[in-house]
C-alpha cells in the first residue's frame, strides 16, 4: 500500500510542476532571514521583512505546533475579509506534508488519499486533519505602533507568514492562483 501511495505521490508532483510554472513570479520565503522575496526568473523584484510562526525552527508537522511549514507550495485562495487584513492561502498540507503525516501515523490512509485527490484536481486540501491548515501570507490586521513593533521584533504567527497591511497589498499585485511559494529555513 505504501509503495502505491509513494508512486502516486511522485506522479502527481511531476504533473503539477507544469501548472506551477505558468506564473510570472515566484515567492521565496527565507525564515532565518525573516525575508519574503518576489522573484521573476533569477531576478529579485521586491523584498519584504516578515514574521513567521512562533514555534521556531523546523517545519510544521501538526496542528498547534505554531511552526511555519517548509517546502514548495502554491497559492490557492485569496480572502479580503481576513482578521489579518488580507489573506493569501497556500496549499498546505501538500503531498509531501501528507506523506510525512501518513508515514508517521499523524494522518490516516483515507486522509492522505483526500489530500492527494485535492492536489491532483487542484482543489484546496482538507484543512481539518491533524496536520493543520489555513496557512498563508497575511497582513497584521488592526495595525498600530505597538503591533508594528511586535511584527518587526518577533515571529508572532501561529504558522503563517505576516507582512504589514501595506506590504500585503503591494505583494498581491504579483500573486495569482497557482503562484509558486517556496518556504525554506
Amino acid at each position: 500500500m505504501r509503495r502505491i501511495i509513494l508512486k502516486t505521490l511522485c506522479l502527481m508532483l511531476l504533473c503539477n510542476m507544469a501548472y506551477a510554472m505558468s506564473n510570472d513570479y515566484d515567492i521565496v520565503i527565507t525564515k532565518s532571514k525573516q525575508e519574503l522575496a518576489v522573484v521573476k526568473g533569477e531576478q529579485t523584484v521586491k523584498q519584504f521583512h516578515i514574521a513567521t510562526g512562533k514555534g521556531g525552527n523546523g517545519t510544521k508537522r501538526e496542528h498547534g505546533d505554531k511552526k511555519t511549514p517548509l517546502g514548495i507550495y502554491k497559492v490557492i485562495d485569496f480572502k479580503n475579509d481576513s482578521q489579518f487584513y488580507y489573506f493569501i492561502q497556500i496549499d498546505y498540507p501538500n503531498l509531501l506534508d501528507a506523506w510525512y503525516g501518513y508515514k508517521n501515523n499523524v494522518i490516516s490512509a483515507n486522509e492522505f488519499k483526500k489530500i492527494a485527490v485535492a492536489y491532483k484536481t487542484r482543489q484546496k486540501p482538507p484543512q481539518d486533519t491533524r496536520l493543520g491548515g489555513y496557512i498563508g501570507i497575511h497582513g497584521i490586521g488592526q495595525q498600530d505602533d505597538q503591533q508594528l513593533q511586535i511584527h518587526n521584533g518577533f515571529n508572532w504567527t501561529n504558522g503563517c507568514i505576516a507582512l504589514t497591511n501595506e506590504q500585503i497589498m503591494e505583494l498581491k499585485q504579483y500573486v495569482t492562483i497557482g503562484t509558486k511559494v517556496i518556504i525554506r529555513e
